[in-house]
């Protein structure tokens, strides 16, 4: 007997991507370049190899499923640091909780805040997404029991969700809401304002914001602001009991640290939820290995090999910019690593870059739900990802230019 939620579930863009190319042949001599999946390309930083195999021995035992002192002690001064605040405000050992990747923690974080009903009439809690939508924030809602609803950030709301449309009923149901900023693929980035104003809606109707900021170290100019200085800005820079109340913010080495394979992340915030957080994972959790906390340490600790990454992406949106132009739409993205192209039918486009020029990309439909309005969220969009090494990324974008240009 099966779980029958699990049929509320779609399809998971990359199998029906798979569906869509994979029988397809490819012109001969062309070296298949993949575009479509949001996995970092640039080399390891160094300090990974050499904090991995520095003591090999400790394999011996059983890694604690909270990570070691001196990964927490990390992730809470790089998020103090990054975020300018306040000494004490992040206490590592109660509000650092490790995660095995921002995938993993995205996902529990649902099961932790979600409850059997919720608002006034006692209905099937609501959990608010935006649409586009990374797929693991529909698969935790159905997971928890909850009901996706799915936000469209289209161009004329400036690729965000709009909070503002939502009536206080639908706002009373809420159980969780997921953000992401940068956006993706869109890669637009909430302005401080904007997330103070969606925390004071989480405490006027009693819901929590799960800030995923995997993309917040990739941005062009401006570092992006992030729901922990958010918090503080509404608390008018105050240290207090209820300073970060409903907000948990989730940071990832996999985009930061180009070490996707490495399945280290994090989440902090709210006191009350992290510590839920800590409990629920001691149950069904692995820990992290602490060879990878170790890795993970020094990572946090090192800003010259992240500012090196940012330099490559920024090269990337460069040549980019030089191909395409104005043309399909063509923005360059505040923050991620995206392109999120007006291509009219985005699995006409992709069959087309794959069958002329062997580049994989992802359909823009293929992340979006037309639930409340949003099928125009992704219905003519084709998401790119500038991953790959600089000299595989010319040769793409040169090969994609010829195709569009054709």
């Amino acid at each position: 007997m099966l779980n029958p939620r699990i049929d509320a579930l779609s399809d998971y863009p990359f199998a029906r991507l798979r569906s869509l190319l994979d029988a397809e042949p490819l012109p001969a001599g062309v070296t298949p370049i993949n575009l479509s999946i949001g996995e970092p390309q640039h080399p390891l930083p160094p300090m990974v190899i050499e904090q991995m195999t520095a003591d090999l021995s400790i394999l011996n035992r059983y890694p604690t499923i909270n990570g070691t002192p001196e990964f927490r002690s990390a992730c809470a001064d790089w998020v103090t640091r990054r975020y300018n605040l306040p000494a004490g405000l992040i206490e590592p050992e109660t509000q650092i909780v490790a995660l095995t990747g921002t995938r993993e923690g995205l996902y529990m974080i649902a099961s932790v805040v979600v409850p059997e009903k919720k608002g006034k009439k006692g209905e099937r809690p609501l959990v608010l997404m935006p649409n586009p939508f990374y797929q693991t924030y529909v698969g935790a809602a159905v997971a928890a029991g909850a009901e996706p609803y799915f936000m469209p950030a289209l161009a004329e709301n400036g690729f965000l969700p709009d909070f503002r449309t939502l009536d206080a009923d639908t706002l009373d149901r809420t159980a969780l809401v997921y953000i992401c900023s940068p956006a993706n693929p869109q890669g637009a980035v909430a302005s401080v304002e904007y997330l103070a104003h969606l925390i004071e809606l989480s405490r006027k109707h009693d819901f929590i914001v799960a800030f995923d900021e995997c993309y917040a170290e990739i941005y062009d100019q401006v570092p992006p602001p992030g729901g922990l200085d958010a918090a503080l800005h509404l608390a008018g820079g105050k240290i207090g009991p209820d300073a970060l109340k409903n907000v948990i913010v989730f940071h990832s080495l996999s985009k930061r640290s180009s070490a996707p394979g490495l399945r280290s992340g994090f989440c902090t915030g709210d006191a009350e939820v992290t510590r839920a957080f800590i409990k629920l994972r001691n149950y069904g959790c692995t820990g992290m290995m602490m060879p990878v906390a170790a890795a993970s340490a020094a990572l946090w600790r090192d800003e010259a090999h992240v500012e090196h990454n940012r330099a490559l992406y920024r090269q990337k949106f460069d040549m980019a910019q030089n191909v395409l132009g104005n043309r399909f739409g063509f923005f360059r993205p505040a923050g991620g690593f995206y392109l999120w192209l007006d291509v009219g039918d985005p699995e006409a486009m992709a069959l087309k870059l794959w069958r002329e020029a062997g580049i994989r990309t992802l359909p823009g439909n293929y992340l979006t739900r037309p639930e409340n309005g949003g099928e125009k969220a992704g219905k003519t969009y084709l998401r790119i990802a500038l991953v790959a090494d600089l000299e595989t990324t010319r040769s793409a974008l040169q090969r994609i230019g010829n195709v569009l240009g054709g």
